[in-house]
């Protein structure tokens, strides 16, 4: 329950909280259309630079679930201060990062910081509001939420093309620091209140698991994967705090992740499939941009536009939503969304290097449309048949495992593509015999193979057409993802709505 004082001063408090949620969403999506200028600056592989993305996603997954704690501990003002204060930092720190691993380090850094931002900027306004205008305010703030996604790429490509890819970070520093001021002067500062125990065995063991299996992603392609010996041994530790995380949740009194949580056949299936969903959505927003960037001649800002109408897609879709949830089977629901972002991966796999902007954002759209009539409906679900006393915790460890699935997602599809990419060269560059007459008769007189211009001109076409059918084979992959997770629709139930029952906007 609100203090007194936080009523009387709960306009100012949701601007504030507004803001500190709209930065913390904006650097969901404004960085991806920067990624291939940040890889010049860095001098990064296309690989490497992709851990730009998966750090900030990992270090959000792994402090979720201890923020929740830390800010019932510590208490909400204090909580949101650090959280803002040193989100805004972080920020400052990327622009300055004049290195991958100062990068890396410093995107940690804001996941870190930020991972509370959001739910705890939701509990905080739900708790400001009666009843009676808590659907307007949180529409409200649903929309804060979801407009740094919409915004993002366009305003990350600006910010690039007009100045650098070190605005797409700056551009926090105002927002975090007015966010911080509304904090400071207008929220109360609760007493501390009395926390659950909280398994710091299990959490270690869940971070360690986490951070080797995300380095074998990430550092494998590189390192000729289970030839190395940094894979072989990053492989043993997350093994060892796999069975570490497993056993303490079996044998601990207080677990960090409940066993009654995974006898919900909802919540698991719901959890499995946003796994899923996390590998789908944040896979072709860090694919996409280098695309049109590296392959196609777009500018940041281009490639920004282009990318805008897939949150547009997923805006107008939560709006509808809300409306159909408990007129119609979630389960259908869902089924809409999976079919569409199945349709909409098909529309991506035929995909070429000749074509205009139209393909992609009309299978933008398509694919935004897709995903936003997913991720209401199933947090819907996912929460519907659990107790309530298990629902904070299930609410930590579903964001997680969502958190997951896009790093692990971004790793696998960057992997993929750049293994795909060099066995296509080959193969291409194979049937490619420079003293043949017929080979250079059919080729422009530019690319002809007999001289050393010609033959580094036709290997940059080569390069280019292997990265393309190497990016289609990528969309392939997440198209049989989707078909293959649509069974687990028929593991879900789908109970009568109840007055508890949570449902946000955005989850």
């Amino acid at each position: 329950m609100a203090a007194a004082a936080d009523i009387r001063n709960r306009v100012p408090i949701t601007v504030a909280l507004m803001l500190a949620t709209v930065m913390n969403s904006l650097d969901t999506t404004i960085a991806n259309v920067a990624l291939p200028h940040m890889q010049g600056a860095v001098s990064a592989a296309p690989d490497q630079i992709s851990w730009v993305l998966t750090s900030y996603l990992i270090a959000t997954a792994i402090m979720t679930p201890l923020s929740g704690w830390l800010s019932v501990r510590i208490g909400r003002k204090l909580m949101f201060m650090i959280s803002i204060a040193g989100f805004t930092a972080a920020s400052m720190l990327c622009g300055i990062a004049t290195s991958l691993p100062e990068i890396v380090a410093f995107r940690l850094l804001q996941g870190l910081f930020g991972a509370s931002l959001i739910p705890l900027s939701q509990a905080v306004v739900l708790d400001l509001y009666p009843p009676r205008q808590v659907g307007q305010v949180m529409a409200l703030w649903g929309a804060a939420a979801i407009l740094g996604p919409i915004l993002g790429p366009g305003l990350g490509g600006w910010l690039t093309d007009n100045l650098s890819w070190r605005w797409v970070f700056y551009i926090n520093l105002p927002i975090g620091i007015l966010a911080l001021t509304g904090v400071t002067l207008f929220m109360s500062g609760e007493r501390q209140g009395k926390s659950r125990p909280f398994d710091f065995i299990g959490f270690a063991a869940l971070t360690v698991m986490v951070g080797a299996f995300q380095l074998v992603l990430d550092r494998g392609p590189s390192q000729d994967w289970f030839s190395s010996r940094e894979i072989w041994t990053e492989t043993v530790i997350g093994l060892i705090g796999a069975y570490t995380f497993v056993t303490q949740t079996i044998t601990a009194a207080q677990p960090f992740f409940h066993p009654a949580l995974a006898l919900d056949r909802n919540f698991v299936s719901c959890t499995v499939f946003g796994f899923f969903i996390g590998i789908l959505l944040f896979s072709s927003m860090a694919l996409l941009p280098p695309m049109m960037q590296q392959l196609m001649g777009y500018s940041a800002l281009q490639s920004g536009l282009v990318s805008m109408p897939r949150g547009l897609g997923s805006f107008a879709a939560m709006f509808i939503v809300g409306r159909l949830i408990g007129r119609v089977d979630t389960r259908l629901i869902l089924m809409t969304g999976l079919s569409l972002s199945a349709f909409a991966l098909w529309q991506m796999t035929r995909f070429d290097l000749s074509m205009d902007s139209r393909p992609m954002i009309i299978s933008g759209i398509i694919q935004g449309v897709g995903i936003g009539l997913i991720f209401v409906p199933l947090s819907t679900l996912a929460f519907a048949t659990l107790a309530p006393h298990h629902r904070p915790e299930a609410t930590s460890v579903y964001t997680l495992v969502r958190s997951l699935g896009a790093s692990v997602g971004i790793s696998i599809m960057e992997a993929l593509w750049t293994q795909n990419t060099q066995v296509v060269h080959s193969t291409l560059a194979g049937r490619i015999v420079p003293g043949d007459p017929t080979v250079a008769a059919s080729l422009p007189a530019m690319m002809n193979p007999a001289n050393p211009a010609g033959l580094a001109a036709l290997n940059g076409e080569i390069t280019r057409q292997s990265a393309m059918v190497a990016y289609i084979d990528d969309f392939k992959v997440m198209l049989i993802l989707t078909l293959a997770v649509m069974p687990l629709l028929l593991f879900m139930r789908t109970p009568a709505l109840k007055p508890d029952m949570p449902h946000a906007l955005v989850d």
